[in-house]
């Protein structure tokens, strides 16, 4: 079982402010691996990667990036497998066909 212990009652100061305390009963075994996991890849403390799910979860959402358009069709140039880009080719096979009757 995950424990963090943290009370409302006391307080802990972090860079000079103080910091309200929280105690979570019951967390799920699930959740405490993913948490200790989390942790262990980030090399954080237990705490530490707590703060840091509730502060992405709470916090008000970013502004978006600015994207850059471009008015091309570089961006899909490479993207297709060999199969997409055979099956494309021959739906096209039709359109690609010269009616000599026409160019006369």
């Amino acid at each position: 079982m995950l424990c963090i212990g943290v009370h409302h009652g006391d307080a802990y100061r972090y860079n000079n402010r103080r910091m309200k305390a929280i105690t979570i009963r019951n967390l799920p075994a699930d959740v405490a691996r993913v948490i200790r996991q989390k942790a262990k890849i980030e090399g954080t403390s237990l705490n530490r990667t707590v703060i840091n799910l509730l502060r992405e979860r709470v916090s008000a959402p970013k502004k978006p990036c600015k994207r850059t358009r471009y008015r091309d069709l570089s961006a899909l140039a490479g993207s297709w497998t060999r199969a997409e880009a055979a099956e494309f080719n021959k739906h096209l096979s039709a359109q690609r066909k010269i009616d000599s009757e026409l160019w006369k």
